[in-house]
């Protein structure tokens, strides 16, 4: 039996991929062998050379540098994606920071201009790439970003990501409701604890770790191709009447009001 590829035909832009551990780069590879042509941006030269390294496997894939803190390089970055396609399908949105200092002490030392910076990077980046990637949605398409229970609940530690977390759901909402006259769906993924690149700069992710696993009704930690599928879904047609929502990737973890008394 001959099984069309899912996302056969279609383009994506795939922000945030730092290296082979990232979830993004799981997202992409999945999204790959269904079919779909990727672009990807970079900040600097160590992560031009490890997504270069890395999707020298994917034929046809365009590289590019892009800071999406900063609009004229999202203009820049659109504008050179023009001149290879004239259309995209999707935008995978995996892309957060925050200074290493917010992720140790209490969540209130947070600075002004550190709290600014992490929103702007953490949230409002979904809005500009988005907003600046219209001219080649004409025919609607789907956008995916990536969050986490902080955003909802209280994780010592997580902080001031877990206040960007939350502005950034709230954002795919919003941007839902702006965009869906379009045909452009918009759509979170709440993953559960990861140990990636990122994740690694959280002191207590080892903690987040073992308490997943431990009370998760799978009774597992999640996985980057866990994500990855979920991914897959929301950005294909098979998800076509859901936007909106935030979906939760995290073993059943969210559903739990209290953990049992019987271990």
């Amino acid at each position: 039996m001959n099984h069309a590829k899912i996302l056969a035909g279609k383009r994506g832009i795939v922000f945030g991929v730092a290296n082979n551990k990232s979830i993004a780069w799981a997202c992409a590879q999945i999204c790959a062998e269904q079919g779909a042509q990727l672009a990807f941006n970079f900040l600097g030269d160590a992560q031009e050379k490890r997504v270069r390294e890395l999707v020298k496997e994917l034929p046809e894939s365009i590289v590019l540098p892009c800071d999406v803190s900063k609009d004229d390089q999202i203009e820049s970055f659109y504008s050179n994606i023009q001149k290879h396609w004239d259309s995209i399908d999707f935008i995978i949105h995996s892309v957060a920071f925050t200074e290493k200092e917010n992720l140790k002490e209490k969540f209130m030392v947070v600075t002004r201009e550190s709290f600014a910076s992490t929103l702007d990077i953490s949230a409002y980046s979904l809005v500009a790439v988005t907003r600046a990637a219209l001219p080649l949605m004409k025919k609607g398409g789907s956008v995916i970003t990536m969050s986490y229970y902080g955003a909802e609940k209280v994780v010592p530690r997580y902080n001031v990501m877990g206040v960007a977390k939350a502005a950034l759901e709230s954002c795919a909402k919003y941007l839902a409701y702006d965009l869906g006259e379009v045909g452009i769906r918009v759509n979170a993924i709440s993953a559960g604890p990861i140990r990636t690149l990122s994740s690694s700069a959280i002191p207590g992710i080892k903690e987040m770790l073992d308490n997943a696993h431990k009370h998760a009704p799978l009774k597992r930690n999640v996985t980057t191709d866990d994500v990855a599928r979920s991914a897959l879904y929301l950005l294909s047609d098979f998800s076509s009447g859901v936007t909106g929502e935030v979906l939760h990737v995290d073993c059943g973890y969210n559903t739990l009001g209290m953990f049992s008394a019987v271990e």
